[in-house]
């Protein structure tokens, strides 16, 4: 029980640590321009609503559908969202936490269903109107039903908390008030129901405690100093930051993420708000109007004459009992959560670095992967369409050809690397990127991406793990042919015989045929040399594929490739010598089927089969070689 309530709540943490940035911004414009803030402004306190109604709601249901699948999940996901913010007069964050994930969840299994049954050509149509499709099926469902149930639940709690007044429980109060602030429901407690008690209350007696019951920020204060404390992470990092936002500008919103992502953290809140209550009664204390915003000054300022100490007392009480409380619960998951919760700074704190010498090349990593659990590799490169591609069919078919064929090695572009990719291996250029988009994973960099020993890295890993290498028939997914798809090479785009040029000169030329086929526009050549000149595109054996960074993919007009033979050679560098160069405009996973002849040749062809290719005079062997495998 306990580890699934830490599952679900780092599942939460997930959605809304990535916006918490959001969150102050919308805390320093509420406690700043409200017409009771502390410099009121009215137009710009208009920003209020419309970033507490849409802006949050929908950066948190994009990011639940991203963590499920991607950005395409993260986008179904905020379209699913915003059916339930229409839908609801009330800010909706919970709705989100819940419509986000769902949206994720509908367009992943949408995309498992149909990825095997979409003609060729057509899968940025598919993708697009699936997308469109499912995500308003959902916001209209959303609309009709989730915003009703919740609106129901806040009647219902609305009424309980008048139930409990009306007995006399006052105290026990907070056993349903501090869960409801959490849920953002907190104004329709307070203004729905403590606000007219309060009022009637004040006009007998000159004060009341139920105008403190939702405003006290010391709950909220304890369980933000607990994070500061003895948290890890963007959690630690972030609440002293909150703590100001929260208890001088009495934004208590600001809070309600972290207990989020730690539920059991609604014990320390309730017992706070309960200490709170209590002390008020005891001592007698109380305002005597609402304290909008909740801020500690606020407060001060509504304080009756005569009640400073209680209130003060109050909120030193809540907040003393509620931080012993959540200290007991944030320290004992900090192991876990520094492990799992933040991934990018448990492996910066716990840097593994590993270093092996294999052809002049070296390789490093950070937070291992175990052999016995890795399943997912992916390649990533600013493109993911060349150099990483031929990475990826490089190691595949290394571990193909050794019997491990249920692993699974993917190239992707960085900035779409999958939130389940287990290790990534990038350009070490790229290294700070890669960990950025993939914080989850262990990564080896790499300073070619063919000519490295990471396959020596993984197979030592593999047999550290207790994974034997299967029989060569074992079962698992079979390896592609390697059949290119008619029309992505032709035979009048492979050159022979051509005079040696500098490397700029090649790579332009290779462009410029790309461009006269009709593959890309005129704007990918420079796209080219810009790749060029961040990182080589040359692989190793005589060969290198120059092709666009991913800033000029959008003009790509379809996939297509060049073959350039340079029997004199193309200097790349002082020690690398370019004969064959493969220009590549990549659409799709089209130019694939190249890409693995080229790992085949890079890693199998003899020097003499390679001598060959570099001098023939024709074509139709570079055509048959680059096309049929």
């Amino acid at each position: 029980m306990q580890e699934a309530m830490q599952k679900f709540g780092r599942f939460l943490s997930a959605m809304v640590m990535p916006n918490i940035g959001a969150f102050i911004a919308w805390g320093f414009i509420t406690a700043l321009f409200i017409p009771a803030g502390w410099i009121p402004n009215e137009g710009l306190a208009e920003l209020v609503g419309p970033m507490a109604k849409w802006l949050l709601p929908t950066l948190i249901g994009f990011t639940g559908g991203e963590v499920v699948y991607g950005h395409r999940g993260g986008v179904v996901g905020a379209i699913a969202t915003a059916g339930i913010i229409v839908g609801t007069d009330i800010p909706m964050f919970m709705g989100a936490m819940i419509m986000g994930p769902i949206g994720g969840v509908v367009i992943k299994k949408f995309d498992e269903a149909a990825q095997d049954s979409i003609p060729g050509g057509f899968e940025m149509l598919v993708n697009n109107f699936s997308a469109g499709i499912l995500g308003g099926i959902l916001a209209c469902a959303a609309y009709s039903f989730v915003g009703p149930i919740v609106s129901s639940i806040t009647d219902g709690l609305a009424s309980a908390v008048g139930a409990i007044v009306s007995a006399g429980l006052l105290p026990l109060v907070s056993i349903l008030v501090e869960p409801a602030k959490i849920l953002f429901l907190n104004n329709a407690i307070n203004h729905g129901v403590f606000t007219p008690l309060g009022m009637q209350q004040a006009q007998e007696v000159g004060k009341s405690v139920f105008f403190m019951i939702e405003s006290n920020p010391g709950p909220g204060l304890g369980v933000l100093l607990a994070y500061s404390l003895f948290g890890v992470g963007n959690a630690r990092g972030s609440a002293p930051g909150a703590i100001i936002i929260h208890f001088f500008g009495g934004i208590h919103e600001i809070y309600f993420p972290y207990v989020l992502m730690k539920p059991t953290l609604i014990l320390a809140v309730m017992a706070g708000g309960i200490t709170g209550v209590f002390t008020l009664t005891l001592l007698n204390g109380g305002l005597v109007a609402p304290a909008a915003p909740g801020s500690f000054i606020a407060i001060m300022a509504m304080t009756a004459p005569g009640a400073y100490i209680p209130n003060i007392a109050a909120v030193a009480a809540a907040a003393a009992v509620s931080f012993a409380i959540s200290s007991i619960f944030v320290k004992a998951t900090a192991a876990a959560d520094a492990e799992k919760e933040d991934a990018l700074e448990a492996a910066q704190a716990n840097m593994k670095s590993m270093k092996a010498a294999s052809k002049g090349q070296s390789v490093e990593g950070e937070k291992q992967v175990a052999g016995k659990d890795i399943k997912f590799i992916v390649y990533a490169c600013d493109a993911g369409m060349g150099s990483s591609a031929l990475g990826a069919a490089a190691l595949r078919k290394k571990l193909q050809k050794d019997g491990y064929k249920n692993i699974t090695v993917k190239n992707f572009a960085i900035g779409s690397i999958p939130k389940d990719a287990q290790i990534v291996v990038s350009h070490e250029k790229l290294a700070e990127r890669a960990k950025a988009d993939s914080p989850q994973a262990e990564h080896i960099w790499v300073k070619d991406f063919t000519n490295n020993n990471v396959y020596d890295v993984i197979s030592e890993r593999l047999k550290g793990g207790g994974v034997a290498a299967p029989a060569p028939d074992a079962g698992g997914e079979e390896e592609q042919t390697a059949t290119l798809k008619e029309g992505v090479l032709l035979k009048e785009n492979v050159k022979v015989g051509l005079k040696s040029v500098s490397k700029e000169e090649a790579i332009k030329a290779a462009g410029e045929l790309l461009f006269k086929s009709g593959y890309v526009e005129k704007e990918y050549i420079e796209g080219m040399l810009a790749r060029e000149r961040d990182i080589s595109t040359y692989i190793g054996q005589g060969i290198a594929i120059p092709h666009g960074e991913n800033a000029v993919k959008k003009h790509v007009i379809k996939t297509g490739l060049v073959v350039m033979q340079y029997p004199q050679g193309v200097k790349f560098s002082d020690e690398n010598t370019a004969h064959l160069i493969v220009g590549i405009a990549g659409k799709g996973d089209d130019h694939l089927a190249i890409i693995a002849n080229l790992a085949t040749i890079t890693m199998e062809y003899s020097e003499e089969d390679l001598k060959k290719a570099y001098t023939t005079k024709d074509p139709q062997v570079l055509f048959d070689m680059f096309t049929k495998g």
